[in-house]
């Protein structure tokens, strides 16, 4: 904290007085956060959310009327990780239906409770892997910009390792992978997205 009160120029912080200033906030108001950790912390988080970037809304038809290997196979991946099969991710639902999907970027490292809370929060749950399948046969070219996870499936492995399916691009070839990078999830990534 010291650091960033050094760091930031004494013409922002009193830009940012005079904004509190002009919608009622008093100095007792500032006072009370200093004395209030609870009231701090939820301040922080209202600033680490409006870093959130909450791309546009996609829309897709998982048809469940094709087996996983189709729905696979219409992504037109160049590789795919063969964990990511009917056994350990089964279907269940009938016919087509429509999702709107949104893509969530974090913006910063976080672990999966925190993307999971942070879902939470803008009233949103995490998509599923066959949204996921969904998601790459009809916008294929956007996991060649990022990782794309979906934390609403993931699949434990003999050893007791989590993964989760995500959409990749190494090289040119798009793949369609489990993601096991235990909690941590980078920067980077993109997180599918339902709506509750």
């Amino acid at each position: 904290m010291g650091n960033l009160i050094k760091e930031t120029p004494y013409s922002e912080i009193t830009a940012t007085l005079e904004v509190l200033d002009a919608q009622g906030v008093t100095r007792e108001d500032l006072i009370s956060v200093r004395k209030s950790r609870t009231l701090a912390k939820k301040i922080a988080e209202v600033i680490m959310a409006s870093k959130q970037k909450v791309r546009e809304t996609y829309k897709v038809v998982v048809d469940y009327g094709k087996s996983l290997a189709e729905m696979i196979l219409l992504g037109n991946y160049g590789w795919f990780n063969d964990d990511i099969n009917s056994k350990n991710f089964p279907l269940q639902g009938t016919g087509a239906q429509e999702s709107e999907l949104v893509l969530v970027h974090l913006n910063q490292s976080a672990t999966s409770k925190e993307v999971l809370e942070s879902l939470d929060s803008q009233g949103l749950a995490p998509a599923q892997f066959v949204h996921l399948l969904a998601f790459g046969a009809a916008y294929p070219e956007l996991q060649r910009q990022f990782p794309i996870i979906a934390l609403g499936s993931s699949f434990v492995d003999g050893h007791g390792d989590r993964g989760y399916p995500y959409l990749y691009c190494h090289g040119s070839r798009r793949r369609l992978c489990l993601y096991w990078g235990g909690d941590g999830h980078r920067g980077l990534c993109r997180f599918l997205a339902v709506g509750k």
